[in-house]
């Protein structure tokens, strides 16, 4: 069979390919390849610019075509360089030949052989693969992020005077708001973005193992850590980790998969919440004409965008959990394990960015049933328990707990009467039984 979104083994390349394809143009096997042209372009006009003395006469007016070759990049290009490979059975190698191709036919062949010139393939992949990973973050996944992160804050200040029975332990508690209770989340959330800007894009640039071996000796008296620092920094806008081994530490790239996972984690704590109020009936959905919630139940909507939300997050956690703990460790100067794993970065990002997609229809259906959450309210009079023994507290009241206590643990069921009867028998002054009176669960929601 051919290879499309019905036969693709994976569903983020399957089913959910029109929620994943924007991230392709970075984090597929294309964008790689594309990024490796770039970083070799971008390496060749660096050494131009270094002075290195073989290549003082090359045309800096040049530039821009040579910058076109990775600028207008396209499939049949990608194809061309897998073509190679072929033959030569090293992808890296494949890019740096099909651009020797490009310099045979702008003419300017006598400066080929300064195309990864003294670069090992993790030169390459160590700059190309976060390069990628930084544009797919910053372009596609993180501006999608803001926007859920604007939706929940603006419901925190829609229902920010909405009293909400609060549960703990799944027991009615002391009643909340609910904007707050999307405050919450929103908080979450804001700290965790601000995490991950401190974090940063790391690359290995050094030669085979680090060192530079073969720039310094065939130019020892140029400096070239100082021409490694400014090349990934000016040229690539990433940070050059420095001393390495062959490869990247991956320290950086850890950190924020950690930090995207924590991300991910806080949505699913969101997912959930908002499943059970759906469950609770505080939320109902907006119903699109011909979705049908259930194959049996005509009436069901079901809270499906959480769910997969849910799902979708859970998968990318699980791997980013890997990727975090195997990328960091190798054997001695490199081991190809680092290799594989790193071409699978596209997957969590993937089934994030799934979630993210059904997060947002999910929050944008969801319409507020105040009238459950007032009747869940005034079904739980007890809840006013800990505010009335609180005030007795205050007034010096003997045992106020314990009296609150033998009241609320009856089996007959609290009500508004039964407290209001339940003040009148304390020996208390008026003005502190008017006091306790005016408490309910409406308004028993703190500041």
């Amino acid at each position: 069979m051919d290879l499309n979104a019905l036969t693709a083994l994976s569903p983020v390349d399957g089913r959910y390919r029109r929620h994943t394809h924007s991230l392709a143009q970075y984090l597929s096997e294309f964008g790689l390849i594309r990024y490796r042209v770039l970083v070799e372009i971008e390496y060749f006009i660096a050494l131009c610019e270094a002075d290195v003395p073989q290549l003082k006469g090359f045309d800096r007016g040049l530039f821009a075509q040579l910058r076109n070759i990775y600028e207008n990049f396209s499939e049949s290009d990608a194809e061309s360089i897998k073509e190679i490979e072929k033959t030569t059975n090293h992808d890296v190698k494949a890019v740096e030949y099909f651009i020797k191709e490009n310099f045979d036919k702008l003419n300017i062949s006598e400066y080929k052989e300064f195309i990864h010139f003294g670069l090992t393939s993790q030169d390459i992949n160590n700059t190309a693969i976060p390069l990628s990973l930084k544009h797919a973050l910053e372009k596609v996944v993180l501006p999608l992020l803001g926007e859920i992160h604007t939706k929940i804050a603006q419901d925190a200040e829609s229902w920010k005077d909405i009293p909400m029975l609060a549960k703990t332990h799944g027991q009615p508690a002391s009643p909340t708001r609910l904007g707050k209770e999307f405050m919450v989340f929103h908080a979450r959330i804001a700290k965790q973005i601000e995490l991950l800007k401190t974090i940063p894009y790391s690359a290995k640039f050094g030669g085979a193992t680090g060192n530079f071996n073969a720039h310094h000796i065939a130019y020892p008296d140029t400096d070239w850590v100082a021409f490694g620092d400014k090349f990934v920094k000016e040229y690539l806008e990433l940070e050059r980790s420095h001393p390495t081994t062959q490869i990247e530490h991956y320290d950086n790239l850890a950190a924020l998969f950690d930090n995207l996972k924590r991300i991910n984690t806080i949505l699913i704590d969101l997912s959930r919440d908002i499943w059970q109020y759906i469950a609770s009936n505080y939320f109902k959905q907006k119903i699109k004409a011909g979705e049908i919630g259930s194959s049996a139940m005509p009436h069901k909507v079901n809270p499906i965008d959480f769910e997969n939300a849910e799902g979708n997050l859970g998968l990318a956690n699980a791997i980013f959990e890997h990727l975090s703990a195997k990328l960091p460790i190798s054997r001695l100067q490199r081991d190809l394990t680092d290799s594989t794993v790193l071409r699978n970065i596209s997957v969590p990002l993937a089934h994030t960015l799934i979630a993210l997609k059904s997060l947002e229809k999910g929050l944008e259906k969801l319409e507020l049933n105040q009238n459950a959450i007032e009747a869940d309210l005034s079904e739980n009079w007890a809840v006013v328990a800990e505010a009335i023994q609180t005030i007795l507290r205050r007034e010096g009241y003997p045992k106020p707990y314990e009296a609150l206590k033998e009241l609320t643990r009856k089996n007959e069921k609290v009500t508004e009467e039964s407290i209001k009867s339940f003040i009148d028998t304390l020996n208390v002054s008026d003005s502190i039984k008017e006091e306790l009176k005016v408490i309910s669960p409406f308004n028993y929601t703190g500041v």
